[in-house]
């Protein structure tokens, strides 16, 4: 049985990785590099709270399991039912985000039915469970934040947008916080903050001059001058 979890519990990480990268490269449609940053393990923990450990543990499986039905959904490009559920054995993500807030595994299921609003065009859904994952993971959790910040320009909400992208590009994670640092510029640029993005362009140069972002960087700096 233990193997079997570890098993479900790996899939899901994969997954969620690869959901990652692919609406990245949807959202920039101009940019061919996968994320490929997004490969480091989410530990499925779960954090006690005072639950017995008697329920905790069958409740992360049931989690796991309900996790890996709708991730079949998710990865057939079928975003409605991946978050909603099927009328068969699939609850979808959104119930899981819902119910299983406190677990590592619901929050999982959070990361997953932001994604799924965002494909579906829901961006003001996409924000309230995208806000709720929280990862410590240095590849994952910077990723999510870039996600939310693409979320935001969506909603035309530049000043969280911002922040979002900020906050990725502190990761220091050398695809996606270069990727986060000319998002953001860009950003800056729409709210009329030229010195702002300037300096975004410019960490790009001076941190980050084996990345993509920093092959025509120099046309964006003069650009915010």
């Amino acid at each position: 049985m233990a193997k079997k979890n570890v098993t479900v519990e790996d899939q899901n990480l994969e997954n969620v990785q690869e959901a990652l990268n692919t609406t990245t490269m949807w959202i920039e449609k101009n940019q061919k590099k996968l994320l490929i940053a997004v490969s480091a393990i989410i530990v499925l923990v779960v954090a006690v709270l005072g639950y017995n450990q008697c329920v905790v543990k069958p409740n992360q499986e049931n989690i796991n399991n309900e996790n890996a039905l709708a991730t079949v959904y998710f990865m057939q490009g079928n975003y409605e039912v991946a978050l909603n559920g099927d009328s068969a054995n699939c609850v979808g993500f959104k119930e899981i985000a819902d119910e299983y807030t406190m677990y590592q595994g619901g929050k999982l299921a959070a990361l997953y039915t932001g994604i799924c609003y965002f494909q579906m065009g829901q961006y003001e859904n996409a924000v309230e469970y995208l806000k709720k994952f929280d990862a410590k993971d240095v590849n994952v959790a910077p990723a999510a934040l870039q996600m939310l910040g693409d979320t935001y320009v969506r909603l035309e909400d530049y000043n969280n947008a911002a922040k979002a992208f900020e906050s990725a590009a502190k990761s220091g994670n050398k695809v996606i916080a270069p990727m986060s640092l000319r998002k953001l510029g860009f950003v800056y640029i729409e709210l009329g903050n030229k010195a702002a993005a300037k300096k975004a362009f410019e960490t790009i140069k001076n941190e980050y001059p084996a990345s993509a972002e920093a092959s025509d960087i120099d046309k964006y700096i003069s650009i915010a001058e």
